[in-house]
């Protein structure tokens, strides 16, 4: 089955990992003619890191306009001379709130910008969920499992015109001159949406996308969520789906990043199990998507976890497709990860655990609505 399809005259790519999606990234960059803008939420110093370093300074070199914009504290620990390369060779670079005092619990330091967005020359862009960063990091055995799609044709029009207001809104804010942009083409397509999450207005259009997917399931909903903490009405729509017949499956982390929020999505787990919902566990190394299909028509693929933090707070992008042919792609991946790399928690199996380990989660999951609380969210998110 091939990765490429079509959709109402755009052509979409979908990119597993970034073995998959950086050779792709920079030789779309090396092959660009007017410009180049790029956000993401972590750049890191590493050999990916480097590889698009190299790309975006090419293109600067040859004349191109290159911005890039990148999350203060996803990215703050990118080496200040890194940056210098990037300025010297003629790309305009910003940092979205950066953050000198990195662990004070305020809410807007909590607002990041989680978005990973790229755009070339109007005609062709990336979304989805990868940041600039290694597969594998640390003591990391095997590649994060992400997803990323590569848009050609009119909706990367859109994606610029998301990424012009972000650029325009950062230097406004900073008091620096708004400089000019290339025009764009926008025209929306039945098809293919992109999805927003920011605290204008778009403050719960992804979440919203999802509950209406949900809702409407006739047969399947897949999903594959790192953090996934979701708020009363999403899990509710999720049980009330498995108990009308539909067969809902969630691929989660296994393996333990953030053990917060790890252990607190497992206090949801006997509520979800009881209701029919089946829960996979990958296991063969980090889980970093943020992806879903529907009834094997309805697909998003993007940057927002399903938890309070992705859903109330940050700046996120998903991009959602309605096509079979393209659904088919992503759902064949997502059950050739459950198969091969994942394990099922069972019910019987997960009523046995001690209560130390159902202290833990309830431990957990306790505190990060607390956290959300004192962020003036509790009521109304987990």
């Amino acid at each position: 089955m091939s990765d490429t399809c079509q959709v109402d005259g755009n052509g979409l790519m979908l990119l597993q990992n970034g073995v998959a999606y950086f050779p792709q990234l920079c030789a779309d960059m090396d092959a660009a003619q007017r410009y180049i803008y790029l956000e993401t939420y972590i750049f890191a110093a590493d050999k990916s890191g480097r590889m698009v370093s190299e790309a975006l300074q090419r293109a600067a070199l040859r004349g191109l306009e290159v911005r890039v914009l990148l999350d203060g504290f996803g990215s703050g620990d990118l080496p200040q001379h890194w940056l210098d390369e990037l300025k010297a060779a003629g790309v305009q670079v910003h940092l979205f709130r950066r953050e000198l005092y990195r662990f004070k619990l305020r809410r807007h330091r909590l607002r990041r910008l989680h978005r990973k967005l790229v755009v070339l020359d109007d005609e062709l862009a990336y979304i989805g969920g990868i940041n600039i960063i290694d597969d594998a990091t640390g003591n990391a055995d095997a590649p994060r499992f992400d997803f990323a799609v590569r848009v050609e044709g009119r909706v990367a029009g859109e994606i610029y015109e998301v990424m012009r207001r972000m650029w325009i809104a950062v230097l406004w804010a900073r008091g620096q001159r708004i400089e000019r942009f290339f025009a764009s083409r926008r025209k929306r397509q039945p098809n293919i949406k992109v999805l927003l999450r920011d605290n204008l207005r778009h403050r719960r259009e992804i979440e919203r996308a999802y509950l209406k997917a949900i809702s409407g399931a006739q047969s399947e909903v897949v999903i594959a969520n790192a953090y996934f903490l979701p708020g009363r009405m999403f899990r509710r729509a999720l049980i009330q789906a498995a108990r009308r017949g539909v067969r809902v499956i969630l691929l989660l982390q296994g393996r333990v990043e953030h053990r917060l929020f790890h252990y607190a999505t497992h206090a949801l787990y006997g509520q979800l199990l009881s209701a029919g919902v089946e829960i996979y566990e990958y296991q063969t190394g980090l889980l970093h998507a943020k992806v879903a299909v529907v009834d094997g028509v309805w697909v998003t693929v993007g940057s927002s976890n399903i938890d309070p933090f992705s859903l109330l707070l940050a700046r996120e992008a998903n991009l959602v497709v309605t096509d079979t042919g393209f659904a088919a792609v992503l759902r064949e991946k997502l059950f050739a990860a459950i198969s091969q790399d994942a394990r099922r928690i069972e019910l019987e199996h997960w009523k046995r655990q001690g209560w130390w380990a159902c202290l833990v989660a309830r431990s957990s999951y306790f505190l990060v609505r607390m956290m959300i609380g004192v962020l003036g969210y509790g009521k109304r998110s987990v």
